[in-house]
């Protein structure tokens, strides 16, 4: 698609920050719907340091690998202010010429998470019915939605699109308020913010490979921050991340304070923390936002991988 038939919002401005929200956080920011799970199934021994230690991960995962790695670095390395791999080694390849070895392989994991993402995002989102309806066909649900996902792709989804930033704007407001809810609850929590109880859970838990692993989880898309940097310019995904990862920082502050308060339902109910800590009232409104994010996460990796 030539760039006139294609909108740019590479000029410093709020609409152009909101618009950023939508094209670039869609799966970084629908990884608190199954982090948090993935860190309590990662071992078998769950107290309250374990939570803070896991918490404390997440925050210096988003702090070093997403703030310092994409956003103060990785940003600045744009080819005509297009980033991406394959943008990046255009601008590298006369140096040496085995480099497309990397390109390759870069390329190749953005398709593997456009792969994993829609089925990983879409049937968490799906998983907060069985707390309505124990009974609810997850799986079937999921396929359809994603299988929806697919067949709209020869049709083109621009006007989609444009809704995605205030969605996306709300989904991100929607998980600062609900975090900062229960943080509260269990004041220690904050303690996460020291990165001495991320080295210490990595010490005290041999399994500490699968608490990385799903730590990790946590980071997933920000390779979106550069590979989209051509649609949405430096600045405005600068701004962007400053509300996003404030966000996802007070709803995995919730999510861990609420673990540590509920560690007995946790261990043998298996429940999302996600969505445990959403109101009852708010639960059908918030899984449908769930969803809706989901779509929107799944859909930009999916047009991305074409």
């Amino acid at each position: 698609m030539s760039k006139e038939n294609h909108p740019v919002y590479h000029k410093f401005t709020l609409i152009g920050v909101i618009v950023t929200l939508g094209i670039v956080y869609g799966d970084i920011g629908t990884s608190p719907l199954y982090v948090m799970k993935a860190i309590v199934g990662a071992n078998a021994n769950i107290d309250a340091n374990y939570i803070i230690g896991a918490i404390s991960c997440i925050i210096w995962t988003l702090t070093l690998q997403t703030t310092v790695k994409y956003v103060l670095i990785t940003l600045r390395a744009d080819n005509k202010g297009e980033g991406g791999i394959l943008a990046l080694y255009a601008l590298i390849r006369n140096r040496k010429k085995w480099l497309y070895i990397i390109a390759i392989i870069g390329a190749s994991t953005l398709i593997a998470d456009g792969i994993i993402t829609p089925s990983i995002t879409v049937v968490s989102a799906i998983e907060g019915l069985e707390a309505i309806s124990p009974n609810t066909p997850v799986v079937t649900i999921s396929i359809i939605i994603i299988s929806v996902l697919f067949l709209i792709q020869q049709f083109g989804t621009s006007a989609i699109g444009k809704s995605f930033g205030p969605i996306m704007f709300l989904w991100f407001a929607t998980l600062g308020i609900l975090g900062s809810i229960h943080i509260g609850s269990y004041f220690p929590i904050l303690k996460a913010f020291n990165p001495y109880y991320a080295v210490k859970v990595l010490i005290d838990y041999p399994n500490w490979f699968l608490i990385l692993g799903a730590v990790f989880l946590c980071t997933t898309g920000a390779e979106a921050l550069y590979s989209d940097l051509g649609h949405c310019g430096i600045k405005n995904i600068r701004a962007s991340w400053a509300f996003v990862k404030t966000m996802l920082i007070l709803n995995y502050l919730g999510q861990g304070a609420w673990c540590i308060n509920h560690l007995d339902s946790l261990l043998h109910n298996g429940i999302n923390p996600f969505f445990a800590i959403m109101p009852k009232d708010f639960l059908i409104v918030g899984i449908a936002l769930s969803t809706i994010a989901a779509v929107i996460a799944s859909q930009a990796l999916i047009s991305g991988s074409y």
